[in-house]
């Protein structure tokens, strides 16, 4: 496997790989709701061949591949621990249609127009060079072919920004061109994809209730175990004192619901 993005890769074949595999029901229950909105916009066919970007623990592939009977659905990404996950979960539900490779989506050697749609739910925020590797995707494209994916917007203002608010008051949400927030800047999207070589570039903002826990301690050990609290901000009893806290006001119909939000992004090649 040919990787240019080393830290991500070990990070992903690391802790927070592992986490997330781990815990792949936790994390689909607070992305699921954006969902709908990411396939719908990708406007999958019956017999269309689609590629899923950093594709985790497998549940978009498995959502393409049920949208596309008579085609397949290719699930890509870094992590060794999530893609297990994902082949364990695929066979389990019987989704014969979906397959998993491990690559860096910069570099991997996608077959040429092979492929008539790409998504990504959260998976495309960590490229060493977003460039490059969405001009590698777009030579995955059949001329026409569709590219819609999800990205983390800024949490200011939001649910979830309310809570780091009250956990961290002194840290300062920073857009940057690195980490999760690499992608929240429209402007920036826009001129990475011309870039790239798309065309009909679009971005708006997409809202989902996110379900984070039972209740406010559940959702609090979940949260902090998540790789960049836990990176950031340590680890402790007094850090999911804190969490707890800021989460008991969203406890809701035996859940703890934030609203989320997000970039939905679609393009063309």
């Amino acid at each position: 496997m040919d990787v240019v993005n080393t830290a991500q890769a070990e990070a992903w074949n690391g802790y927070e790989g592992e986490h997330w595999a781990d815990h792949h029901d936790r994390y689909d229950a607070v992305n699921n709701g954006f969902d709908a909105a990411l396939l719908e916009t990708a406007a999958i066919g019956p017999r269309d061949h689609v590629l899923d970007l950093g594709c985790g623990n497998g549940y978009v592939t498995r959502l393409a591949a049920r949208r596309a009977p008579l085609g397949r659905a290719l699930g890509v990404d870094l992590s060794a621990p999530m893609l297990a996950r994902a082949r364990a979960l695929t066979d389990r539900e019987g989704v014969p249609n979906a397959g998993f490779e491990q690559g860096d989506a910069q570099v991997h050697p996608f077959p040429d127009a092979a492929f008539d749609a790409a998504v990504s739910r959260f998976g495309i925020m960590f490229f060493a060079d977003p460039v490059a590797a969405f001009g590698n995707v777009r030579r995955a494209l059949r001329d026409g072919g569709r590219l819609a994916f999800l990205a983390m917007s800024s949490p200011a203002g939001t649910d979830l920004g309310t809570v780091f608010a009250a956990i961290a008051p002194q840290a300062e949400t920073v857009t940057g061109h690195g980490g999760p927030l690499s992608m929240s800047d429209p402007d920036r999207v826009r001129e990475i994809l011309g870039a790239a070589g798309f065309r009909d570039v679009a971005c708006r903002t997409v809202h989902a209730e996110q379900v984070w826990g039972r209740d406010a301690a559940d959702a609090a050990e979940f949260l902090a175990g998540w790789g960049p609290v836990r990176h950031n901000l340590g680890d402790g009893p007094g850090l999911r004192a804190a969490i707890t806290d800021a989460m008991r006001p969203f406890e809701r119909d035996g859940a703890v619901r934030l609203r989320g939000t997000a970039w939905l992004v679609r393009a063309r090649r």
